[in-house]
C-alpha cells in the first residue's frame, strides 16, 4: 500500500471515530440520569410545585431539551459538525467566542510546559540510559518518581506558599496583572494611523517596544509558576520512557558497530540509538500535545488561570452542557489528528516502516 492509499485509509477511519466520539459524548451528556435544569430552579426555596414545573419546561424549550432524543442527537451532531457551539447557559455569551478568548492561554501554558518538559525528560533519559546503575542514574529516576507521583495542586500551593506568600516574586492568580492592567489599562504594544485621502490610503504601524516588553512580562510573570509545577510532573514520564527505550536500543547491533567505527559516544546516543528508539516517544508526545486544549484542570484551578482548563472545571460544576459538550468535541478532534500525524511521522523517521 502505497503511502497516498494510506492518507485515505487513515482519514476514512478518523471519520468514523469521529463519530463515534459525538455519539459517545451526546450519551455522557444527555442520556445520563438527572434534569439539567433542576439546578437553575429555586435556589432559595420558595417556588411552587406548579411554578417550579412551568420553569423547567421553559428552560427545556429554551435549550432544546425537551425534543425528543435522537432529534436532539441529530441537532447536536449538526452543530458540532458545524463549530455552531450556541451559548452557555453560565454567562449567556457564544460558546465559540469564549473558548477563542481562553485558547491562547490553556495553548501558551501547556504548549510551553509540554516542550519544556519533553525536552528536559529526553535528555536526562538519554543521559541515565548512558549512566545505567550508576548513582546519577538512580537520583534521577528516584526524583522522577516522586514529582510524577504528586498531586498537582498540593505543588501548586506549596509554590504559592514559598514563592507568593514568603518570597513575594511571582503572583499566585491571573494571567495577567488584574491590579495594574484593569486601573491602568493594558500596554498598548503597537499604534496604528490611517489617514484617508480621497485617492489613497495610508496607514502607518508603529512599535512600542516598552509597552510590548511589559505586556509580555506580564504574562509572563503569571504564567511562571504554572509552567513549573506541569513540568515537574510530566517530565518524569519522558525521562522513564526515553531510558526504558534507549536501554533497549543501546544493546542492538548497529550501536556496537558504530562504536567500533570509533564514533564519539554523543554522536552513538543522539544520531545512532536516540533516533532508533524515538517512535514511543513520538506517540506519547503527540498524545500530550493532542490533549493540549483540555487545559490543565487542576493547575489552572489553583492559580486560577483563565484558561479553558479552569473553564471546564466551572462548566462541569454548574453543568452547563452547551460548553462542555463542544470542548470534548474539540479535544477530540485535536486528540485524532495527533494521532494521525504520529503515524505519517513514523515512516518519515523509520524508513523500515511500510504504510498497509
Amino acid at each position: 500500500m502505497g503511502l497516498r492509499a494510506y492518507v485515505l485509509k487513515r482519514i476514512f477511519y478518523s471519520v468514523i471515530l469521529l463519530f463515534f466520539v459525538i455519539t459517545l459524548n451526546f450519551i455522557i451528556f444527555f442520556m445520563m440520569p438527572g434534569d439539567p435544569s433542576e439546578m437553575w430552579l429555586n435556589p432559595t426555596g420558595r417556588l411552587s410545585p406548579e411554578e417550579i414545573e412551568r420553569q423547567k419546561e421553559a428552560l427545556r424549550k429554551l435549550w432544546g431539551l425537551g425534543e425528543p432524543k435522537h432529534i436532539i442527537f441529530l441537532k447536536t451532531t449538526w452543530s458540532l459538525l458545524t463549530f455552531n457551539f450556541g451559548k452557555s447557559i453560565m454567562t449567556g455569551q457564544p460558546v465559540a467566542k469564549i473558548m477563542l478568548q481562553k485558547m491562547p492561554f490553556t495553548l501558551f501554558l501547556l504548549g510551553t510546559s509540554t516542550v519544556i518538559a519533553i525536552i528536559i525528560g529526553v535528555l536526562l533519559g538519554v543521559l541515565c540510559a548512558w549512566k545505567r546503575g550508576s548513582s546519577a542514574d538512580s537520583f534521577l529516576v528516584t526524583s522522577a518518581l516522586i514529582l510524577y507521583s504528586l498531586p498537582t495542586f498540593w505543588m501548586g500551593m506549596i509554590f504559592i506558599m514559598i514563592f507568593y506568600i514568603h518570597l513575594g516574586w511571582f503572583p499566585h492568580a491571573h494571567t495577567f496583572p488584574v491590579d495594574k492592567w484593569v486601573s491602568t489599562g493594558f500596554p498598548v504594544p503597537y499604534f496604528l494611523n490611517t489617514v484617508v485621502q480621497s485617492d489613497s490610503l495610508n496607514v502607518q504601524f508603529t512599535l512600542n517596544p516598552s509597552d510590548t516588553i511589559e505586556l509580555i512580562r506580564g504574562y509572563l510573570h503569571h504564567a511562571f509558576l504554572p509552567i513549573i509545577t506541569l513540568v515537574l510532573y510530566s517530565y518524569g514520564g519522558y525521562l522513564l520512557l526515553t531510558r526504558s527505550t534507549m536501554l533497549e536500543a543501546l544493546t542492538e547491533d548497529y550501536i556496537v558497530t558504530a562504536r567500533a567505527k570509533g564514533l564519539p559516544e554523543r554522536v552513538v546516543l543522539l544520531k545512532h540509538a536516540l533516533k532508533n528508539a524515538s517512535l514511543p516517544l513520538i506517540t506519547s508526545a503527540a498524545l500530550s500535545f493532542g490533549f493540549i486544549l483540555s487545559g490543565a484542570i487542576i493547575t489552572e484551578t489553583v492559580y486560577t488561570y483563565e484558561g479553558l482548563g479552569h473553564w471546564i472545571w466551572d462548566a462541569i460544576n454548574a453543568r452547563d452542557y452547551p460548553v462542555v459538550l463542544p470542548v470534548f468535541y474539540i479535544i477530540a478532534l485535536c486528540v485524532i489528528a495527533a494521532n494521525f500525524i504520529a503515524d505519517l511521522l513514523y515512516g518519515i523517521i523509520d524508513p523500515r516502516i511500510k504504510y498497509e
